[in-house]
């Protein structure tokens, strides 16, 4: 099935919107709270206990009651009515302290200093307090949060993780792993990319075998002799859509198979990966239930220019707060492997001039 270049492409607001449209988020899995980093949270996740669940010390020193020593000096030295307690910073307080005293706080057997109550101690609760929400619904697990749910003791969550099948045509293996990898640090779970020749039926068993959420065909998307990814879409099931307005990327093409969401990327390197960010990554946000990976915004360094009418991917390298375009369409592979994100470009623009703010999608 090849498209003719006279024909028209797809808005890729219009591809996205069917690619995602009757998906519904993948049932919950409850998996150990430090194997969820990247998924997205089910639904909202809570303390169950308060943390600390006692005094706590902030700091090594001595753990006394604030009343005993209140005065405290040296020159009015106080001496403790029971031998004073040391305390290292994360340990309990012993059950009469309220506050902490710094080393040189004792002198013999004597103390030359005072504190008020609290000072240097965690209270209950003050960390995290139970019914306190840790997670919302659809937020991905990050590294922060894997500390605030141990806090809160909270060994398992319930998580939300896409299969997705890669289904790689031709010699697009190693473009598959690298892909394999993106999908896994969106919180998918791709599973081992699988290899087939270029050939429709080859292509459309892979497609119909993968006991899947979704499928992702990398390759054969093209007018080529040996492309047939979107013959074999349409042996498996339906093809929506076979070219759309995205640069690079414009063979890209969208359908479905067995009631799973099927998306065909270009074989190019810079075109799958805009075709992944610009469509796949919106398609594993709707089967997670969340959102996808927050973009980071930074000034662009110069001119970045587009085509009106098309949507644009220029991948760029951001650092420092500024973003430095790399190139979008035919971008040499040693540029592309610098960058470390890309701006979309609306199709309703030309480009944005030098000096401006702009969202960067991460890689």
């Amino acid at each position: 099935m090849t498209r003719h270049a006279s024909a028209a492409l797809m808005p890729l607001a219009d591809a996205v919107a069917r690619l995602v449209s009757g998906v519904v988020p993948v049932a919950e899995r409850v998996l150990p709270a430090t194997l969820t980093l990247g998924f997205a949270a089910a639904h909202d996740v809570v303390a169950n206990r308060n943390s600390p669940e006692r005094p706590t010390a902030l700091r090594d020193g001595w753990a006394v009651e604030a009343e005993g020593v209140t005065g405290a000096s040296a020159y009015a030295p106080i001496l403790p009515s029971a031998p004073p307690v040391w305390v290292e910073a994360g340990e309990i307080l012993p059950d009469c302290a309220d506050t902490m005293l710094p080393p040189e706080a004792l002198e013999g057997r004597t103390f030359v200093a005072d504190a008020p109550a609290g000072d240097g101690v965690r209270r209950p609760g003050e960390d995290l307090a139970a019914g306190t929400r840790v997670l919302a619904a659809g937020t991905r697990v990050g590294p922060l949060h894997l500390l605030a749910l141990a806090a809160a003791g909270l060994a398992q969550v319930p998580v939300r993780s896409p299969r997705v099948a890669l289904v790689a045509t031709g010699g697009s293996a190693p473009l598959a792993e690298t892909l394999a990898a993106l999908i896994a640090a969106d919180g998918g779970d791709p599973g081992t990319p699988v290899t087939v020749p270029d050939d429709p039926a080859a292509i459309a068993s892979a497609i119909r075998a993968a006991a899947v959420d979704a499928v992702l065909v990398l390759g054969g998307t093209g007018p080529g002799r040996t492309d047939h990814s979107v013959a074999a879409l349409a042996l498996a099931g339906e093809v929506l859509a076979h070219g759309i307005a995205i640069r690079s990327g414009e063979t890209a093409a969208i359908g479905r198979a067995d009631g799973r969401s099927v998306l065909l990327l270009p074989g190019r390197p810079e075109a799958a990966l805009s075709v992944y960010l610009a469509l796949g990554r919106p398609l594993l946000a709707a089967l997670s239930g969340g959102d996808g990976p927050e973009p980071v915004s930074g000034i662009l360094t110069r001119k970045v220019s587009a085509t009106i009418g098309v949507s644009d991917v220029v991948f760029v390298r951001r650092h420092a707060g500024v973003v430095e375009p790399l190139g979008g369409a035919d971008l040499a592979l040693s540029r592309l492997a610098e960058a470390n994100g890309a701006i979309l470009v609306p199709p309703e623009l030309e480009g944005y001039p030098e000096g401006t703010t702009v969202e960067v999608l991460t890689l």
